[in-house]
């Protein structure tokens, strides 16, 4: 018997985009400028979101048997099981990915000297994230026939994620050295904190 977890996680799967799309998708200001420090929370808040949704799937990938009972048959430790698993992390990642798109279109333009340039940068670190995870996931179409290939799909995988994670804050610092404004901006905003401390900056 397998029991309820891969519906429990496909469930928590769903609600986090639900969440994500509540926290960055409440203020559509797409194509319009807007002050730079509401800019600045709207972007940190959404990379700070899908950032934490990431660091849950991570860490789901990683353990997918830790609320297994002993009865339960170890899924994850075969090829099939692994790949599995691996897949639905991935699939919530894109879809992750293309709330962050939407969240960050959403915020709009910063008006700062630069804030175009800033604007652009953003979605297009957006767009490239999303378009590697897309190609990790669709990676996973050769399924693995050991549990050695699973363990390897698991680190390429983790890998992807682990990288994309990395840039998103990197992005954010690059965008801030633009123009003093936005360096500012950045500074003062409560969700770009919050950000840099997940980040160990």
């Amino acid at each position: 018997m397998r029991g309820p977890l891969p519906w429990i996680l496909a469930t928590v799967g769903v609600l986090a985009v639900i969440v994500i799309g509540a926290a960055v998708g409440g203020n559509d200001e797409s194509g319009e400028t807007v002050p730079a420090g509401e800019w600045a929370q709207s972007v940190c808040g959404a990379v700070g979101v899908w950032r934490g949704e990431l660091e849950s799937i991570v860490d789901d990938v990683r353990v997918p048997n830790a609320e297994a009972t002993a009865a339960e048959e170890p899924q994850s430790e075969t090829p099939q099981g692994r790949t599995g698993y691996i897949r639905k992390g991935l699939e919530r990642s894109v879809q992750a990915a293309e709330t962050l798109v939407e969240g960050i279109e959403n915020a709009g333009i910063p008006d700062s000297p630069e804030g175009e340039e800033a604007a652009e940068r953003l979605s297009e670190w957006a767009d490239d994230a999303q378009a590697e995870l897309d190609e990790t996931e669709d990676g996973l179409d050769d399924e693995a026939e050991t549990v050695e290939e699973s363990i390897e799909q698991l680190t390429d995988a983790a890998r992807t994620i682990g990288a994309v994670l990395a840039s998103g804050w990197q992005t954010i610092i690059e965008i801030g050295q633009l123009d003093p404004e936005l360096t500012a901006a950045i500074a003062a905003s409560s969700t770009c904190r919050e950000l840099r401390e997940e980040a160990g900056e």
